[in-house]
């Protein structure tokens, strides 16, 4: 039986003072289930995101490359296009209490091309569709800095792949963590995933 990774994995670094791409699958890895798989610029798997419940978006696991739950990521029952993260405590399955990140779904006619507002304690983001699309999008800050970018994927040969085949470009300084946490929510909204 073929094995997930091949060579000696190494857990995804949150931090890195440079840009990073990453290709996502918006599919999973385990068979009948939902999710994505994130590789690095290496071809290397990352981060990988499963949903076992056919229809059960309401609680999602970010796990690392080994199945380490980094964060899990709930859908708020009484609240209308509202999702919670938490981070997951490094020695058990358990989360904390309070929220990591908070993101509000925002209605298309009244925000324009800002799909949701996300709160990271006292840091705001928001995720902002490009030309209309759902596979393609950014995640920008107050000042109006692009954190993270995901667009249709290009072979080197300029060969578009699949709509589930997305680039996604972090800038340096970043919480791949968060980023992809948050990219998940956007999925989930959108149903990519």
């Amino acid at each position: 039986m073929a094995k997930v990774y091949p060579q000696e994995p190494t857990s995804p670094q949150c931090l890195t003072s440079e840009r990073e791409t990453y290709t996502l699958w918006l599919k999973s890895l385990v068979f009948h289930s939902n999710g994505c798989t994130v590789y690095d610029s290496n071809g290397d798997i990352v981060y990988r995101v499963d949903n076992y419940d056919r229809k059960g978006r309401r609680e999602v696991n970010l796990m690392d490359l080994r199945g380490k739950v980094l964060c899990t990521i709930k859908k708020r029952l009484l609240a209308f296009g509202c999702w919670e993260g938490h981070r997951c405590v490094s020695s058990s399955f358990s989360s904390q209490e309070q929220p990591w990140f908070q993101v509000k779904r925002c209605n298309q006619m009244i925000k324009g091309k800002v799909a949701c507002q996300i709160s990271v304690g006292c840091q705001k983001y928001s995720i902002e569709r490009i030309s209309g699309k759902a596979e393609a999008f950014r995640i920008v800050n107050t000042d109006g800095q692009i954190v993270a970018e995901a667009k249709q994927k290009h072979s080197p040969s300029g060969v578009v792949l699949s709509n589930d085949v997305l680039t996604l470009d972090l800038a340096a300084g970043t919480d791949h963590s968060l980023i992809m946490a948050l990219v998940t929510v956007y999925g989930l909204i959108c149903g990519m995933m």
